[in-house]
């Protein structure tokens, strides 16, 4: 009971931070624009994509001749063998650039835990997002996203989690992007365990993409 209350009172004062922040962010629309701006997630095609009727070159076409909308977001399982290839970056750049749209993110998957309890095995999924830190700068993408699996007790995976998040994001650093965590299973999909893992990485460009459907209070 107790850790529900903490958990309550944690996701209400995050509530009255976004109310907040929508407030100012709608004073700033009244005269710099609309107050949200939408992008769109490759993921949203995944049927298509894993079906080969589409392809990472056709989706930034697609998003803003379909739909209209100027911002996407990549989903690495797409173009795994991609992130080095810097004739098939450029290609992809230049898609963006033909048709006015911006690229936001890299989702990234399949590359290991971040939170492995084996310091080994840590590192080595550490430096396999380096790869994709790289491409996202290239592509001019503000973030990566990642996931903060573990195992163990709650509390050795927290140190786990904060350990690979802040080197993680220590190199993100070094390329001007940041490195944002998605509450995907396990206890990252406990809001008060994830924020607490934030705030111990302590970096400013370590933060969350929540999926408000995916967190657990139990």
């Amino acid at each position: 009971m107790g850790s529900r209350r903490n958990f309550l009172v944690a996701t209400g004062a995050v509530a009255a931070a976004a109310a907040i922040g929508a407030g100012t962010a709608a004073q700033a629309a009244s005269t710099d624009g609309p107050l949200f701006r939408i992008s769109l997630a490759q993921w949203s095609f995944f049927r298509t994509l894993f079906a080969g009727r589409m392809t990472t070159l056709d989706f930034p076409v697609v998003a803003r001749r379909e739909f209209d909308i100027d911002v996407v977001e990549y989903v690495n399982v797409f173009f795994m063998d991609k992130a080095e290839d810097q004739a098939f970056l450029a290609q992809l750049k230049q898609r963006c650039d033909d048709n006015g749209v911006r690229s936001g993110l890299i989702m990234c998957d399949r590359e290991g835990a971040i939170g492995d309890p084996d310091p080994a095995a840590r590192a080595r999924a550490v430096e396999n997002h380096h790869k994709w830190v790289r491409a996202a700068k290239f592509l001019g993408c503000h973030s990566i996203r990642v996931n903060a699996q573990s195992t163990g007790s709650i509390g050795a995976q927290l140190d786990y989690a904060v350990d690979g998040l802040r080197r993680l994001s220590e190199f993100g650093a070094q390329h001007g992007i940041n490195v944002i965590v998605e509450n995907h299973g396990g206890w990252s999909s406990h809001g008060k365990w994830l924020s607490l893992v934030i705030e111990q990485v302590g970096l400013p460009n370590c933060g969350t993409l929540p999926d408000f459907g995916n967190f657990r209070i139990s």
